[in-house]
């Protein structure tokens, strides 16, 4: 039985099923790849041809054998070579096994990716900040490699200037430029927990390993915390000790006590660096005060840095020094690091300022899809905030992200399946001030409107869900770009009127 991509010598003739485009350019690269090496692809997913329309039209070049839309017939499981599933489909899937028991190859976008990409690999994984760290990690080799001596490249005997590349879980496949890429190049991949699952059973060793952090998330998916600590453990497991592991500075590795006994402990079998806001002497990367300071195998650098605005909050400057660590061992260096930074350019929808008038200012902070997410964000602002909380119920514990409401904000328009949990949380807060303000909203506008009329002169209105989009929304990029309008709105009729 064949069980690996291993032992498929190449993809001409084979059977291929994709089980779920999807919107989001997956199962799209996955299709054009395999489809550009001989492949016979059939396409299979439960939402219907206009559901899908957009990525459709994306495939409008490519011969794809067969669309199987708005259900997934037997025959395309039983009768397969090839399955590549979307990440979205959760594990236990009859349709997987179904194809498993067949003797198919079960793999993913992503491992097919790293299949065939001779790149060094940076993979970025955690349960918040992962965007943003990855983003930072690229921004700093690209400014690295834009300035890098040429003359060193042909000393040290390269055929092609080195390259920084970004994709992942954080919006693109690289899966159509594999083929352009060389071992001189570096591929930063923000990893969620399900592409990690699709992993488990890959031989997949990033060169660099990035762990922003750990908290509970996705347990509708992954059934329980130590599955979720499962899947992210997938990116260390398989590093040797040429390989990088940047870790929180507060967790348990390899059994070693830290600050925080609740955390689970991370297997690392690479070589462990640290990262964090304060210096406690390891080896890594720490924004402490205004210096960065870096130290690596007896070489140590202290720099002074100027934090940039568009990055604020405690925990932007542990995704920076996350960032920073990973880009360090690749040989940037701090001058680098910090020189880049002021031209760094924030990701949309992550505390994002949108608007501002009438003594107001918008933050759209949409990607905010867990509480402890959603609780940075509350920390980062001095002025009198209205926060917009809530949505789809991932199974997350909610308690915290109230007690924080209840502390940081002046008042709640909370919305979505988590709105009434919310309320709840907040029963003691609003007992005990009056002058504390809750909304349970029936759509988002109305919610806007609510949050604006609550909000006094000189205060934020900030979206910060804490919760996942589903429901009211087609993904948080939605509902970020809902908020954004009806923000951009109310400023420009504001003006208007006065």
């Amino acid at each position: 039985m064949t069980t690996s991509l291993d032992q498929l010598a190449n993809y001409d003739g084979i059977r291929v099923t994709i089980l779920g485009l999807g919107r989001f350019g997956g199962g799209i690269a996955a299709a054009r790849f395999l489809a550009s090496r001989g492949a016979i692809v059939t396409v299979t997913d439960m939402r219907t041809e206009a559901e899908l329309a957009e990525s459709l039209t994306a495939l409008a070049d490519v011969e794809i054998h067969r669309f199987a839309l708005g259900g997934h017939p037997a025959d395309v499981f039983e009768t397969c070579d090839l399955l590549v599933v979307n990440p979205a489909v959760k594990p236990g899937s009859p349709h997987v096994e179904q194809s498993r028991s067949a003797g198919a190859v079960v793999t993913s976008e992503i491992e097919l990716f790293l299949h065939h990409c001779p790149a060094r690999v940076v993979g970025v994984t955690g349960s918040n900040g992962k965007s943003t760290t990855a983003a930072l990690t690229h921004h700093f080799l690209q400014h690295h490699f834009l300035h890098h001596d040429a003359a060193d490249e042909a000393r040290a005997g390269a055929t092609a200037p080195p390259r920084s590349f970004l994709g992942g879980n954080i919006g693109h496949s690289l899966l159509p430029i594999v083929d352009q890429l060389t071992t001189n190049d570096v591929v930063v991949l923000e990893l969620s927990s399900f592409q990690l699952h699709s992993l488990k059973d890959a031989h997949f060793a990033p060169s660099v390993a990035i762990v922003t952090n750990f908290a509970a998330n996705h347990l509708d998916w992954h059934g329980t915390v130590d599955e979720y600590h499962a899947a992210k453990q997938v990116l260390l497991s398989r590093q040797s000790s040429v390989d990088v592991a940047v870790m929180p500075d507060d967790c348990p590795v390899n059994r070693l006590a830290f600050a925080d006994e609740d955390q689970p402990t991370w297997r690392v079998r690479g070589r462990c660096l640290h990262f964090g806001i304060s210096d406690g002497g390891e080896d890594g990367v720490f924004l402490e005060g205004n210096l960065l300071i870096a130290r690596v195998a007896g070489r140590e650098d202290a720099v002074r840095v100027s934090l940039p605005r568009q990055l604020p909050g405690e925990h932007s400057a542990k995704n920076i020094a996350a960032a920073a660590c990973a880009a360090f061992v690749l040989g940037v260096t701090p001058m680098t690091i910090v020189d880049s930074l002021a031209s760094f350019q924030p990701l949309p929808h992550r505390l994002e300022l949108v608007s501002q008038g009438n003594g107001r200012k918008f933050y759209n902070d949409s990607v905010a899809t867990t509480p402890e997410s959603a609780i940075a964000a509350l920390r980062t602002f001095r002025e009198p905030v209205v926060i917009i909380a809530g949505g789809s119920d991932k199974g997350s514990n909610l308690t915290s992200f109230a007690n924080e409401i209840g502390r940081n904000a002046v008042a709640a328009v909370l919305i979505g399946d988590t709105a009434l949990t919310l309320k709840a949380g907040l029963h003691s807060k609003l007992s005990s001030d009056p002058g504390f303000s809750v909304v349970v909203a029936d759509d988002f506008e109305s919610a806007f409107r609510h949050a604006v009329a609550l909000s006094p002169e000189g205060s934020i209105v900030l979206l910060s869900p804490g919760c996942a989009s589903y429901g009211w929304f087609r993904d948080f990029r939605d509902r970020g770009d809902q908020f954004t309008k009806l923000a951009q709105a109310w400023v420009r009729c504001e003006s208007e009127t006065q």
